[in-house]
């Protein structure tokens, strides 16, 4: 059963298991103590260290491993905020940062981080998920504390301008965190950059290790009580098999990099070349070109985007969604709404090393297939939703989940003289995101919304 969804989590790597299993009867002891079965545990810690600094860029006296990825982001942020206190208490962040970024922005928030005025920022994004270097910029102030930008986007691939970012934060003499999660299995992350965060999960390491690296003149204070481990910026006993394994894997996979980034490019071009041919009404979204060599995204109109997962899971794909259609959320995805994108029937195909070219042709062959399929479950009469009002047709999808106020939408558009308005009455909040992206896709113009009873009155006129 072919397995897309690798920004989620990667397989195990063979080399991790191989470290996994030698390292258990090597590193089990403490680190910290002098008898030989902590000594040789210390040599496992160090060189695990050293060859992870080796891959991010750092020295080995900058980086520390952390119980996770999100806790390295949550531990970044919170120490640089706190070592940069008498600067001020401002913090920049895009848009479409990962949720751990934007949960710590959040917190920050509410305990008071904005007690001097606005305390967070966050840099609005293109159509392709990416931030504009000089907008970036543009919201850097001298109270400015922090500044936190994604390496590459984790739901559409895109990759971000960090090197221009950096360049801008260092000459505002600003310290840039970089969640690094997404890439730092294809290579080291570019420009002055001041903290990085990793996840070892993402590039086929053992879940349950993260890694942050400071660089030396970042001020930077700890937040968690004091502990002696990990230059005391993550408590509590190192996993060092796991650590071991994360390191091991981290080295193989970037010397498997070079090679398969071109291999899965190719077969990403073909998903993103073929699926407008093979799918009517599909946006293909995130930059085409600056992206991640093995990510690929899009949104299917009119469709359940938690029916079509599980459609493809029948069929043999294990694939992810940023939808507000999936049972895990019930709002759209940040990301997708951020870059003002179609959020229903969204799917993220994320190949893992090594995916053979017949998986990617089978895919493409099942999906035409069952997409049309949850079309037509999900097709709805006329009738029942679309009522004429003083010579306005009014759309009522209220107490109906995406894509349904679209579908009916779509349906009664040929019915509205050209110039006229059609008004959909809802109550789902995908609809304030998936309504003007149908618009834009489809040629009409959305002319805004408006309160209205039990929900929200959109507005769109009909130009064709």
């Amino acid at each position: 059963m072919p397995y897309f969804d690798v920004a989620s989590s990667a397989p195990l790597h063979p080399v991790a298991r191989q470290a996994l299993q030698a390292s258990l009867d090597e590193g089990w002891a403490d680190p910290a103590r002098l008898y030989r079965e902590g000594r040789r545990a210390r040599l496992l810690l160090d060189a695990a260290r050293e060859a992870a600094a080796e891959a991010v860029g750092c020295r080995p006296d900058e980086l520390v491993f952390t119980p996770s990825g999100t806790r390295a982001v949550h531990l970044g942020i919170s120490g640089a905020l706190a070592g940069r206190r008498r600067v001020g208490r401002h913090l920049v962040v895009s848009a479409v940062e990962h949720s751990s970024v934007l949960h710590a922005a959040t917190s920050y928030e509410g305990a008071g981080g904005g007690a001097d005025g606005e305390s967070v920022t966050e840099v609005p994004v293109d159509r392709s998920g990416a931030v504009s270097p000089a907008a970036y910029a543009a919201a850097l102030r001298d109270d400015t504390a922090l500044a936190c930008l994604q390496s590459a986007n984790h739901e559409v691939g895109t990759e971000q301008p960090v090197a221009e970012v950096a360049e801008a934060c260092r000459a505002a003499g600003v310290p840039l965190l970089v969640d690094a999660a997404q890439s730092l299995a294809w290579g080291p992350v570019a420009g002055a950059w001041s903290l990085l965060a990793g996840s070892a999960h993402k590039w086929g390491g053992p879940a349950g290790v993260g890694l942050l690296a400071v660089r030396k003149g970042v001020r930077f204070a700890p937040q968690d009580p004091a502990d002696e481990r990990e230059s005391g910026r993550s408590a509590g006993f190192e996993n060092i098999p796991a650590i071991v394994a994360a390191a091991a894997s981290l080295r193989a996979v970037r010397a498997e990099a070079a090679e398969e980034a071109v291999r899965l490019r190719a077969l990403v071009e073909r998903i993103r070349g073929r699926i407008p041919e093979l799918v009517p009404d599909v946006e293909v979204v995130g930059d085409p070109v600056r992206r991640l060599p093995h990510l690929v995204t899009f949104s299917c109109l009119y469709v359940d985007g938690e029916t079509l997962l599980h459609e493809l899971d029948r069929a043999g794909f294990s694939v992810s969604s940023g939808s507000s259609c999936t049972s895990s959320t019930l709002t759209p995805s940040h990301v997708l709404r951020a870059m003002g994108v179609l959020s229903e029937g969204n799917v993220r195909v994320s190949l893992p090393l090594g995916t053979p070219e017949e998986d990617v042709d089978r895919f493409l062959e099942v999906l035409p297939g069952v997409v049309a399929q949850v079309r037509e479950r999900l097709g709805a009469p006329v009738t029942s939703s679309a009522q004429s009002t003083a010579g306005s047709l009014i759309v009522d999808a209220r107490g109906k989940r995406c894509p349904i106020p679209v579908i009916e939408l779509a349906k009664v558009i040929g019915d509205v003289p050209v110039g006229e308005t059609v008004t959909v009455l809802s109550d789902d909040e995908a609809a304030r995101l998936d309504i003007p992206a149908w618009c834009e896709m489809r040629g009409q113009e959305y002319v805004g919304e408006e309160p209205a009873d039990r929900g929200t009155a959109y507005v769109v006129r009909r130009l064709a």
